[in-house]
């Protein structure tokens, strides 16, 4: 747990780009508030493997956000009854659940629902308050942190040009 973290500091002090650490905290906040062995948790994979957001800040926010799935459980089945039971939708629920993709898909499950409505009505809010907060650590937290005398000492050092040498 320790190197994940340490890999997040990593990627907040490097070149990538805010929106990245946004998008990969929001897909891994969608997969860690719903059921884990579903398929849009497969597509969501999918997404992070092929769009090549950071990981690290993916499997933190995932491993977060799972362990504060069970707290809105009871939320996330409120929420997935109420939309199933809506009389409008009923029509279009027993087309999809008819279908081989539909069954798969296991949206018939109230917390399965609820908690991909809820995950996504969420997902712009913390994407913002993500941007947000990466862009404020670099421009306040981390250029408070170089202009310590010690800092500068080591980056100046000839230990820290190999180390960039070699990390480089």
């Amino acid at each position: 747990m320790l190197t994940l973290i340490a890999k997040l500091l990593r990627a907040l002090n490097s070149e990538t780009s805010p929106w990245a650490l946004a998008m990969a905290v929001v897909l891994g906040m969608i997969m860690g508030l719903t059921p884990l062995w579903r398929v849009h948790n497969v597509i969501i994979l999918l997404a992070a493997l092929l769009f090549r957001i950071n990981l690290t800040a993916f499997l933190l926010s995932f491993a977060v956000f799972s362990g504060l799935a069970y707290l809105f459980d009871p939320l996330f089945h409120d929420v997935g009854l109420a939309v199933l039971e809506a009389p409008s939708w009923q029509g279009i629920y027993q087309a999809i659940y008819q279908t081989a993709i539909g069954r798969l898909t296991q949206f018939y499950h109230t917390i399965t629902m609820g908690s991909v409505i809820c995950s996504l009505l969420f997902a712009p809010i913390l994407a913002v308050v993500t941007y947000f907060i990466v862009v404020n650590y670099r421009r306040r937290i981390q250029a408070w942190f170089n202009k310590l005398r010690v800092v500068r000492a080591i980056q100046a050092s000839r230990i820290w040009q190999i180390y960039t040498g070699l990390r480089g």
